[in-house]
């Protein structure tokens, strides 16, 4: 097997007219916002804890460690988008942040090298509980934040830490007689120690995520040895209900076929599993990681690219269970995905997963974060009424308007560093063969065999249908392949370059074209990419007799705002043409969808019963509705929400 290698962000500047408001939000305002919400420092939100926790494991303040066990991540994942804004322009006063946080964790950092301000402060006993706890999910969190700022930077000062860290847990963990045969409860460890072995090519970090990964499910089952979970007296209540499938130990990990339990761990465990398949060149595990994926895309995903239909427990369900008002939907999950995703891209070059990778950014991921920056969803919907959210416990884990911060915040500064990552994703590349992934407007330089390529790629991708990319090689007459990806709802297409035809050929979903460029060279790819009625499999339930907007991988919704109250009365006729809005406001610049839909209410003077023994006391009446992407909605005001239509 040969993996595609992924971009370097400090060499892709993305300029595009949609993304640029969500990359400077991140630059310009969700760091130093995440920064003052970490200190504590931002009137009307939740209290963090986060930096007074470590002040305390520091001795450098006295008090209790307050938040949840894993509250030190939020830092973390700070950290970790902050490095890659670092990676990609100088920011002095944003590196001095940086700089006062790692001097913090060095000083919080115990002489073995463990690091983990709950531990610390409360002197429990250490990994005696690792089904609840998340201390190796926590230390997998600063281990990525790790490569990233060294990678970013330069500098070693975080890497040296997390390396004693990482030492230190390869001597607790393995198969010796002395060690634990243990695993975390929520995995995230595992595909972090990937990621530190490719920076320091330390083997022993690679077969240690190998022996998490394998050793997980074995009977009998680790977690059945600790006191905590023999004795099913948890911090969180909820955990009595669960069995091993809700932390996926419920079988031994190669005879897991379907996506069981709480979402974001089992997406953390299988990205991890890909790598490790890759790395180990263990084929089992790959189509394992595949047939799980295709049960997750297939039969357990929403058509915004976000999973987890369960609010209690954060969890699968079974497949086809796709309610649109009550799930779970969590953003860290929708993250996950990605990187299950990209990994599973990256191994095989089929497009089918960057499809994937490109829906969720341009709905999940975006709907978790407002369009100031400083306000967040942890929960997405698909269907949402303020009125019943508030007044029915049954939903009492969705939020109507987003929050400004959560107790349990691991959601934005995932989302930040996703964003901030972006870059990565646009373009893959091999010996001599570059990946164009993503249609977002960008400048980049890639480095291939023949000598290095510089690329200009224009697009106002999906509101408008051509793509435009220039070709700059190092050298004149330079040999090399190009693969431009067609995306799945694509079904024609033309390209040029240079205005004239030119030979291709299709394969896993690219279009590869081989030849020797000259500089300046310009392809125009035109991908129609008309409004869509999409209808899901006769199983959904939910979805029965119901239709969806979509434009390319953008998924769209109604809001209250432009269309009233009651929206699931509203029928609309999927054979009908869709006409383009501007947005205004907060909106401008967002292409909205106009429609015809037939309003369904009671007719004048009939009386206010609650049910009817005939249709005649209904009028119906021909009205235009407006969409917004689902990615936008709530911006404006708070109100009804529906992404799922009746079809008339």
């Amino acid at each position: 097997m040969k993996c595609l290698k992924e971009a370097d962000i400090k060499n892709v500047r993305i300029d595009d007219f949609y993304w640029n408001q969500y990359a400077q939000l991140v630059d310009d305002v969700i760091l130093d916002y995440q920064w003052e919400l970490m200190h504590d420092r931002v009137e009307g939100a939740e209290k963090s804890y986060c930096i007074q926790n470590f002040e305390i494991a520091a001795g450098l303040k006295e008090g209790e460690h307050k938040g949840a066990v894993f509250q030190d991540t939020d830092l973390a994942k700070w950290l970790e988008a902050a490095s890659y804004a670092l990676a990609k322009k100088d920011n002095p006063a944003l590196e001095k942040k940086v700089d006062s946080a790692i001097s913090l964790l060095a000083q919080a950092q115990e002489k073995d090298g463990y690091l983990n301000t709950y531990y610390t402060i409360t002197g429990k006993k250490r990994w005696s509980n690792l089904f609840e706890n998340h201390e190796l999910y926590t230390a997998g969190h600063f281990i990525e934040a790790a490569v990233a700022h060294y990678s970013a930077t330069g500098k070693k000062t975080l890497l040296d830490l997390m390396v004693k860290f990482a030492d230190l847990i390869a001597e607790v963990f393995g198969k010796g007689e002395k060690q634990l045969h243990g695993y975390p409860g929520h995995p995230e460890i595992e595909l972090a120690l990937v990621r530190l072995y490719k920076v320091t090519a330390n083997k022993k970090y690679l077969d240690l995520a190998y022996f998490f990964v394998l050793e997980r499910g074995k009977k009998p089952v680790y977690f059945e040895t600790e006191e905590t979970y023999r004795a099913k007296q948890f911090r969180i209540p909820g955990f009595n209900d669960f069995g091993l499938d809700y932390c996926q130990a419920h079988l031994p990990i190669r005879e897991q076929k379907t996506a069981e339990g709480h979402a974001v761990r089992a997406l953390y465990l299988y990205t991890a599993m890909a790598d490790l398949a890759y790395a180990y060149e263990d084929m089992e595990l790959l189509e394992q990681c595949k047939e799980l994926w295709q049960n997750i895309v297939q039969k357990r995903m929403y058509l915004t690219g976000s999973v987890g239909q369960a609010a209690y427990g954060e969890r699968f369900t079974t497949d086809y269970d796709l309610p649109n008002n009550s799930n779970y939907s969590e953003s860290c999950a929708s993250i996950a995905l990605i990187f299950f995703s990209y990994r599973l891209f990256r191994i095989t070059g089929d497009a089918c997963y960057m499809d994937m990778v490109e829906q969720v950014f341009y709905n999940t991921l975006l709907s978790g974060l407002s369009l100031d920056g400083q306000h967040f969803f942890y929960v997405n919907p698909l269907e949402s009424v303020p009125e019943i959210m508030h007044k029915n416990p049954t939903f009492r884990h969705i939020a109507t308007v987003r929050q400004r911060w959560f107790n349990c915040a691991c959601c934005p500064p995932n989302i930040a560093r996703t964003l901030a990552s972006m870059g990565q994703y646009l373009y893959s590349r091999s010996d001599n063969t570059i990946y164009i992934n993503m249609f977002i407007s960008n400048e980049a330089t890639l480095a291939l065999d023949s000598g290095q390529v510089h690329l200009d790629l224009k697009a106002h991708y999906p509101d408008t249908e051509q793509i435009e990319i220039r070709v700059s090689p190092e050298k004149a007459n330079q040999s090399f392949r190009l693969a431009i990806r067609k995306p799945h709802y694509v079904s024609s297409f033309t390209i040029i370059i240079n205005n004239e035809d030119v030979t291709y050929q299709e394969d896993k979903g690219y279009i590869f074209i081989e030849r020797c460029w000259d500089r300046e060279d310009q392809i125009t790819i035109n991908y129609p990419l008309p409004f869509r009625f999409v209808y899901a499999n006769p199983k959904v339930r939910d979805d029965a007799h119901r239709v969806a907007l979509m434009k390319g991988p953008r998924v769209y919704c109604l809001e209250e705002v432009d269309n009233g109250d009651y929206l699931a009365n509203l029928k609309v006729n999927p054979k009908q043409d869709v006409r383009i809005i501007e947005g205004k406001g907060i909106l401008e610049g967002i292409s909205l969808a106009g429609l015809k839909a037939k309003s369904i209410s009671l007719t004048e003077g009939t009386s206010d019963k609650l049910y009817y023994d005939s249709s005649d006391a209904f009028s119906v009446e021909d009205k235009d509705i407006t969409l917004v992407p689902y990615a936008s909605w709530n911006n404006r005001a708070e109100g009804e929400m529906l992404v799922w239509m009746a079809e008339d």
